[in-house]
């Protein structure tokens, strides 16, 4: 006779038919968003949403709680969480310098401007949204951690899904197209740059944690540059000498994971702990590394990441939006729009490019996706943003980057070449 199934038997249950569930509407979705010029990440997060209380909370039976009951949620968020730190150490990973170096001070200016300028429209609106969402959950906001977050918010570009929108409109080898990708990898490392010192600024409590956090930040990033790198360039070249690939992917793993636990230790999002350590991990033997180890990670984080976009889903009401919030998310919207296009078309205009191709740089750089969502899942597990300041920012995080494919014109069949185009190839192939 069969013994009855535990409760945790049960949760473990329902949570596997519940990623089931979110992997076939993924699925769907995402081919149904690429039938309208969007990357299928947009089909995917939508996917998500419509699995939460927006869409499926209206039908009868309170689906979405039976789907992911409370007690199934923490299991659902830990499994994300493991997509997505295999997910920002491959972004960190990806991040070629080598980018900069056909368009290096027109790609920095139009990183900083546009960043420094969408940064500054993100915390001057904060004085006027904090008022409505200065508590979370009973605990009152400081206005600084509220403005930072804000502003990091708007200033961020999603490098991986700007890679695949030009694939899938044939820039990737346009003068534009190399110096978007250009311009957003430093973008994305001057973003998680800012979320590490936000994310202190959130947890610190005080001047005296916040210095504390700040010294052992910077002593763990010499650490990773000084100690770790060196020691894992030896160990990556003597496991590929020996063709021991399933021991360095375990030891990959392995290593994003205690870098992430580290970085929360210290007070700093884990997810910047997986991307320095992909950030330091050796690019060489670089073909041999490709073949190998890129495709179990990217696979893995396929398969996990929609899972990522269903616990963001949970979290996202849309019916929970009253007319104050809908003129609230108007303004969002459009200083999101405002500070990314005039951060990059001006300084893009100043170094010589055309307003046709200052605009498609603008409208690409507007584009924040994935990135956007990691950002904002992590001013929520702070504490930093109430449910209706998340929901607006993820419709706002949807919109300005499902503007870009109707928007933007496709490349034409003999594109401006440019020296590092196979490259920027290369990084379109991978990731959402």
């Amino acid at each position: 006779m069969k013994s009855p199934a535990t409760a945790d038997d049960l949760h473990m249950a329902t949570m596997l038919a519940g990623i089931a569930a979110v992997l076939l509407t993924g699925l769907v979705l995402g081919r149904l968003a690429t039938r309208f010029r969007q990357p299928a990440v947009i089909g995917e997060i939508v996917a998500g949403i419509a699995l939460g209380p927006s869409l499926l909370g209206h039908l009868p039976g309170d689906l979405p709680h039976r789907l992911f009951p409370a007690e199934v949620r923490p299991l659902l968020n830990a499994v994300s969480q493991v997509g997505l730190m295999l997910f920002m150490f491959m972004v960190g990973w990806e991040f070629d310098k080598r980018l900069l170096s056909p368009h290096k001070g027109t790609a920095t200016m139009v990183s900083l401007t546009s960043v420094g300028f969408a940064f500054a429209c993100g915390a001057g609106i904060a004085s006027v949204l904090y008022r409505n969402h200065h508590e979370v959950a009973g605990h009152h906001i400081s206005f600084t951690a509220f403005a930072m977050f804000m502003g990091a918010a708007m200033s961020v570009t999603a490098f991986p899904v700007l890679a695949r929108i030009l694939r899938d409109n044939r820039l990737t080898d346009t003068r534009v197209g190399v110096l978007a990708l250009a311009s957003a990898a430093v973008d994305d490392l001057l973003a998680w740059c800012l979320l590490a010192y936000v994310s202190a600024l959130a947890t610190a409590g005080g001047g005296g944690r916040l210095f504390q956090v700040a010294a052992l930040s910077a002593a763990y990033v010499a650490a990773m540059f000084l100690v770790v790198r060196p020691l894992l360039a030896a160990l990556v070249g003597l496991l590929v000498d020996r063709g021991q690939w399933q021991a360095l992917l375990l030891v990959l793993c392995a290593g994003v994971f205690l870098s992430s636990w580290l970085t929360t230790w210290i007070g700093i999002h884990a997810i910047f702990g997986a991307f320095l350590f992909g950030f330091v991990m050796p690019r060489e033997p670089a073909r041999a590394l490709k073949e190998r180890l890129h495709p179990p990670l990217e696979h893995i984080s396929m398969l996990l990441m929609p899972v990522f976009f269903v616990v963001t889903g949970l979290g996202v009401d849309v019916g929970g939006l009253g007319a104050a919030q809908y003129l609230e998310l108007a303004l969002i919207v459009s200083v999101a729009c405002a500070g990314k296009l005039l951060g990059a078309v001006v300084p893009a205009k100043f170094f010589g490019l055309s307003w046709a191709e200052s605009r498609t740089l603008g409208l690409l750089m507007n584009t924040r996706g994935l990135t956007e969502l990691i950002i904002l899942n992590a001013a929520k597990s702070l504490g930093v943003l109430d449910g209706q300041m998340f929901t607006m920012m993820v419709i706002m995080a949807l919109v300005t980057t499902a503007l870009a494919g109707p928007l933007l014109p496709v490349g034409r069949s003999a594109p401006e070449r440019s020296p590092v185009g196979s490259r920027s190839r290369d990084l379109t192939e991978t990731h959402v």
